[in-house]
């Protein structure tokens, strides 16, 4: 781990701002898009790079919008690494989006976020708030080998069970699913059904596959020699160098995804989930406050 001084700390995205406090990630997914080269690392992945005056950025730039609108951080690293137990830069983070009356979408997969529920509640009630979390592998076990700095699947849902309880929003991203590893239909429907189950508001899926670059892949590949032996082979016989890969099974997942959803009122469509995510209006409050 180590600290710098960045001189910004959001990027706009149309409607709405994206945030990272921290680059690089300890999770240790084996799958971890960010590992990729195109992201100009220039650390090793798991040296965690802090933003230290990510607050005091934060503070600056809010203070200077006209408009609120929603703040999304978790996309490109965890905002509930193992560090953020004693930095708490991202509570802070959210103590000032508090303060400035904007929304948050925040994306995660640590049961440390429950740290922050009474101030991720207090948001929600005078603006908005969603809380995403990635469930991937129902089973405990292939858990622990796809995701092992983390806690498990069942876990997860016991945080959406908890923001369900205060009436905060979820949405679920089940990707990437890993090609004969966890595309299966009970891993699928048993996720789904979960999700069912604790209320979630949408589901986000990108095709029932995975996305391979130059250094995600070559770490992806090391982790299949040492959990799948003869998978690593098995993946460049089917998709060579491929960026996008797609489980066999992909169509009939995305069936069982499109038709859980649809009898369940749960969103489905990437575009409707983000949507939903970044929209931030003027009387959500009033409307959160009556529903609640």
């Amino acid at each position: 781990m180590h600290f710098v001084d960045s001189k910004g700390i959001l990027t706009r995205h149309g409607r709405y701002y994206g945030m990272n406090i921290y680059r690089g990630c300890t999770h240790g997914c084996i799958y971890c898009d960010s590992r990729s080269r195109c992201y100009q690392f220039t650390h090793p992945f798991e040296d965690i790079e802090v933003k230290q005056n990510a607050p005091e950025l934060l503070d600056a730039a809010l203070k200077s919008k006209r408009k609120k609108c929603m703040i999304g951080t978790g996309a490109m690293s965890d905002p509930y690494m193992h560090c953020e137990e004693n930095l708490k830069l991202t509570r802070r983070c959210l103590e000032i989006i508090l303060k400035n009356d904007f929304g948050v979408a925040i994306q995660t997969k640590s049961d440390r976020i429950l740290r922050d529920i009474d101030l991720l509640s207090e948001i929600n009630r005078s603006a908005k708030c969603v809380v995403q979390m990635t469930l991937t592998t129902y089973d405990d076990d292939l858990c622990r080998i796809l995701e092992p700095g983390v806690c498990n699947t069942k876990r997860r849902l016991e945080v959406l069970e908890e923001m369900q309880k205060r009436g905060i929003p979820t949405v679920v991203w089940v990707t990437p699913i890993l090609p004969f590893i966890n595309d299966t239909k009970e891993n699928i429907s048993s996720i789904l059904n979960e999700c069912v189950r604790v209320g979630v508001k949408g589901v986000i899926d990108f095709g029932m596959g995975l996305t391979l670059r130059e250094g995600d892949r070559e770490y992806f590949y090391e982790a299949l020699d040492k959990f799948f032996p003869g998978m690593k082979e098995r993946y460049i016989k089917q998709y060579g160098n491929a960026y996008e890969l797609p489980s066999p099974n992909a169509k009939e997942l995305i069936g069982l995804l499109q038709r859980i959803c649809k009898e369940n009122g749960i969103l489905s469509r990437p575009e409707d989930c983000f949507r939903y995510m970044n929209d931030l209006p003027e009387k959500y409050s009033q409307m959160s406050i009556f529903d609640l």
